[in-house]
């Protein structure tokens, strides 16, 4: 049996039975070609559901929204992990999410008619993790964890060896490439605050001004937010509209978590990020 008919089976089985309310996947996408996110409601309609290496989306990002209802989701691995960071900060509760975990080889790149190109996503290349950390049901077929020792932060380490001239250059050019659009925002699973503070009139804490040095207040104050509950699934910097490479900044700030805490996000469902906690043994240099 293929896994997206895995999929369809347990999805029109909880429907069928009332376990759930509505079931998270996804479909092919008016293209033809590349899949959406979707919502099933409807044990008949089970049939809607693919998966494929289009389906790119973290379908993490809607349990907030669906926390009053019993969901089931479909997840890759990185989105396990954003699903029990979520669960964690009370974004859902654990005994109404049904998780359909399946393995995953990787996602492309965006792929378009008469171009259908293979590229794996960046994230993909980097990725180390081919099975779920958390799921109720696991479908798919089995997929070997890397042999070899992938350097998830290669491209962080490329960053770094720049002076910090370098990098201040960088990221200025980046960064006035912004339109304040709140892709980034609005895509990102854990940004599921009911008022964004770089939008709030009262008080005025960020304005709402295209200039440089409010537009790198927004993406710092985002990159902090996203310290230690980021698990690198990449949203903000696909949807990006002017390509400006906020998996990388969000990478730094994974890397410096992992080394000064040996902290991997979303692992299971009782991690508390680091920078949420105060140990006193956290001296993280100062003072020694």
């Amino acid at each position: 049996m293929s896994r997206e008919q895995e999929i369809r089976d347990k999805a029109r089985e909880l429907l069928a039975n009332g376990t759930v309310d509505v079931v998270i996947g996804w479909e092919t996408g008016s293209d033809g070609l590349n899949a959406r996110p979707t919502f099933i409601y409807k044990a008949e309609e089970a049939d809607r559901l693919v998966f494929n290496q289009t389906c790119v989306h973290n379908l993490a990002k809607y349990l907030p929204e669906k926390k009053s209802k019993r969901i089931a989701v479909v997840v890759k691995p990185c989105d396990a992990r954003m699903v029990n960071v979520l669960l964690f900060e009370k974004q859902g509760v654990r005994d109404k999410v049904f998780i359909i975990g399946t393995t995953c080889e990787g996602v492309v790149e965006r792929t378009t008619w008469g171009a259908q190109g293979q590229e794996l996503q960046s994230r993909c290349k980097a990725c180390t993790q081919h099975t779920p950390v958390t799921y109720d049901v696991l479908v798919g077929p089995e997929v070997p964890e890397p042999t070899s020792e992938i350097d998830r932060f290669a491209l962080v380490a490329k960053m770094e060896a720049m002076s910090e001239e370098e990098r201040a250059d960088f990221w200025a050019a980046e960064f006035d490439k912004c339109t304040r659009c709140y892709a980034c925002r609005q895509a990102c699973p854990a940004c599921y605050c009911a008022e964004c503070v770089v939008e709030q009139i009262d008080p005025d804490y960020v304005g709402i001004r295209i200039a440089r040095e409010e537009v790198q207040l927004f993406h710092m104050i985002r990159a902090f937010h996203l310290a230690g509950r980021c698990v690198g699934c990449s949203e903000c910097q696909r949807v990006c509209p002017v390509n400006i490479p906020l998996g990388l900044l969000n990478a730094k700030f994974s890397k410096d978590i992992k080394e000064m805490f040996a902290f991997t996000p979303g692992l299971s469902a009782e991690q508390s990020p680091p920078l949420e906690t105060f140990k006193k043994e956290d001296r993280l240099g100062v003072g020694e």
